[in-house]
């Protein structure tokens, strides 16, 4: 059973930084494409970045320029670097993976594998 485990949530100021990772186990880290999703109250999830093999990284808009997603592969491990965080970024951030390709990386559905979340709290 695929396992993904999310670390490095927190409190934080606006306008600080946080380091999200998320650490897969059981798979074959280097050929899935691996995101990152977050969930605020009361709202759906909601696409946030990815790291793909075949389109690199991608960012949903509100995030472009603040956050930077990567990995290592080898350590399976997905890092989401969160910069000039907004009271808007409070939310429960999700790490998710697929090895099936699909074009579209933002959709929730097209992804097999879930961690459990990991809250992050930006006060203003």
């Amino acid at each position: 059973q695929v396992q993904l485990v999310e670390s490095g949530g927190g409190l934080v100021q606006a306008g600080g930084s946080l380091r999200l990772s998320c650490t897969a186990s059981r798979l074959t880290f280097n050929t899935y494409d691996m995101g990152w999703f977050r969930q605020a109250p009361g709202k759906e999830r909601e696409f946030v970045a990815a790291v793909t093999r075949f389109r690199g990284t991608v960012y949903a808009d509100t995030v472009k320029g603040r956050f930077t997603v990567s990995r290592d592969n080898a350590k399976n491990t997905v890092y989401l670097q969160m910069n000039s965080l907004k009271p808007e970024d409070t939310a429960v951030y999700y790490c998710a993976g697929r090895r099936t390709y699909s074009y579209d990386v933002k959709t929730v559905e097209t992804y097999d594998y879930w961690g459990q979340g990991t809250q992050v709290t930006v006060s203003s």
